[in-house]
Order: C-alpha cells, then structure tokens, then sequence
C-alpha cells in the first residue's frame, strides 16, 4: 500500500508503538502528552542535535535534522543526523552513502523500538533519495557510545509491520486498555 501525504504520521511513534500500544494511542490518537525531566532531556537533546549546521569531515559530509518521509511506510520525521560517506562506485566514481545517526537520552533498550525507528529512517531514506543504506547507528547519551545497526532482512519486516500496526491503531481511533503485568503497579 502506498500512503498519501494526508496519511503520513510521525515516524517517533514507532518508538512509542513498539514500547506500548496504549502509550502509543494515548499519544498519537487521543493526544495526551504530559513533558516530564526525562522526555524534556531528550527533547533539549533533539533540539542541540538540530540546530547545528551541515559540516564535512574529511569524506564525510553530515546533515542535521534532515526531513524525511516515506509514503510506502506513511511515516514522516527528521533524522537527527545523516552523515554521508563517500565511497567509491566502479574505478570513475564515487558516491555518498547516507548513514543516519539516531541520538536516544538513556541507554540501549532490551526491546528493538530505536533499532526500529533508525530502520524506518533509513527507508525514508533510501524512497527519497534512491540508494540503499545498509546500515546506521544509535548514539545513547548516556553511555555517549554509539551503536551500529544492520538493516537487514529481519529488521526491515519488523519496521514494516510497526509501521502498518502504527496506522491500524491510528485509523481505529481507540485506545487499548491498560494492561497490568504481575509485579507492575498501575501507576
């Protein structure tokens, strides 16, 4: 299926999606947000990330907060950071490899939700820019390492999948019910 602009949602919600479904519809469907120190931590790091401007180093040239949208997925966002490497192509040309740089506050999560959003950023990519990217990283301000992701075969199912579960859930307009897990509490 092939979105429409009209249809396009952002693609953080992903993220969202992936960790919790009822997070993800009390966001995106019903519009409840509520800033607390750590999303406003990520949100101040976003913003830094941004605002710089375009640079080069060396082979690589780097972009930041980029636009970026799919209509095959339906997403739109802005990357963070795409850094461009060149790279030779044949024995007369060279070209530049989109590299996207995802920046997360905390540390590498258990489940694959920032593997996922990068995924769904390297296929904006790849749509609107016509080249593969095989791969990309996540920068974890909190162990200020960061850590490269394949974009293969398996992620790129899952990516797609979210992205479709994302505009069921949208498109449904009802938020699921809150799930308590044994040992959670509710609040």
């Amino acid at each position: 299926m092939k979105y429409t602009e009209d249809d396009l949602l952002p693609l953080s919600g992903l993220q969202h999606l992936i960790f919790c479904d009822r997070q993800c519809a009390l966001i995106h469907v019903e519009q409840v947000w509520a800033e607390n120190r750590l999303t406003a931590e990520g949100r101040l790091m976003h913003e830094h990330v941004h605002s710089a401007n375009q640079e080069s180093r060396g082979k690589i040239q780097v972009a930041f907060g980029m636009p970026i949208r799919s209509l095959v997925l339906g997403l739109i966002g802005k990357a963070d950071v795409v850094e461009f490497h060149k790279r030779k192509r044949g024995q007369n040309g060279e070209f530049l490899q989109p590299y996207p740089v995802e920046y997360k506050r905390g540390k590498p999560k258990i489940d694959h939700s920032d593997r996922v959003q990068l995924c769904a950023q390297a296929i904006c990519l790849e749509e609107m820019l016509g080249i593969p990217v095989p791969e990309g990283a996540l920068f974890y301000g909190k162990t200020r390492r960061r850590q490269e992701v394949k974009f293969d075969s398996a992620l790129r199912k899952e990516t797609e999948q979210a992205a479709g579960r994302f505009h069921e859930l949208v498109r449904a307009g009802r938020t699921p019910k809150a799930v308590y897990k044994k040992g959670s509490s509710p609040d």
